[in-house]
């Protein structure tokens, strides 16, 4: 990941120019009701790669639920599940091409932003009104109880805005379909018809 500071720029997605590979690693992040994993799944549609979620990840190698796990154990323990199943993810991927959508917290980490630090690897920050945010989170079925305190849920996403905007590129996903969404995310990285990277055979 190459971040690149996003400054004051009004258009809905800017790219760091500093990143000269095609991705073979796409991570999306953001806040929760962002839709990284139906956006994920779709990019991943499109370009023909693999998708991983890291909740999904998280919940298989604990054999319980996220809810379950900061229940019975905590944050703490969650965050350590979070960052293993990261790390496998990366490193079990190698020459993979690769979508992957992380929790609304995993960016906010240094250790997980840490193992990010590749070419190969690109983060797209999905984002959106946080008022838009919270209201899609009441249409989810997935109960925790930030999804039901708007206040502390607008004091979160504030909290992490900052580093969300260090991804490679910001996507705004108001008032836009989730192919939509991916085909702007496909477009700003440069992965063309042409120019997508291919396993080899």
């Amino acid at each position: 990941m190459n971040p690149g500071s996003m400054g004051n720029q009004s258009a809905s997605l800017t790219h760091s120019s500093e990143r000269r590979l095609v991705p073979r690693v796409l991570i999306l992040v953001g806040f929760m009701g962002a839709g990284k994993t139906s956006v994920g799944k779709r990019l991943a549609e499109i370009l023909q790669w693999r998708f991983e979620d890291l909740d999904d990840s998280i919940q298989t190698r604990a054999g319980r639920s996220i809810e379950d796990i900061f229940r019975d154990s905590g944050e703490a323990e969650f965050r350590r599940y979070e960052r293993v199943a990261f790390h496998e993810l990366l490193t079990e991927s190698k020459g993979d091409l690769l979508v992957i959508a992380l929790g609304g917290g995993t960016f906010v980490q240094s250790e997980n932003v840490a193992l990010m630090q590749r070419p190969d690897i690109a983060s797209i920050f999905l984002d959106a009104p946080v008022a838009e945010l919270f209201e899609r989170c009441q249409l989810q079925a997935i109960d925790r109880p930030l999804r039901r305190d708007e206040p502390n849920f607008r004091e979160l996403y504030e909290t992490r805005r900052g580093a969300y905007m260090a991804a490679s590129c910001r996507v705004e996903t108001s008032a836009k379909s989730i192919s939509q969404i991916a085909e702007e995310i496909v477009r700003t990285l440069g992965i063309s018809e042409v120019s997508r990277p291919r396993t080899e055979t």
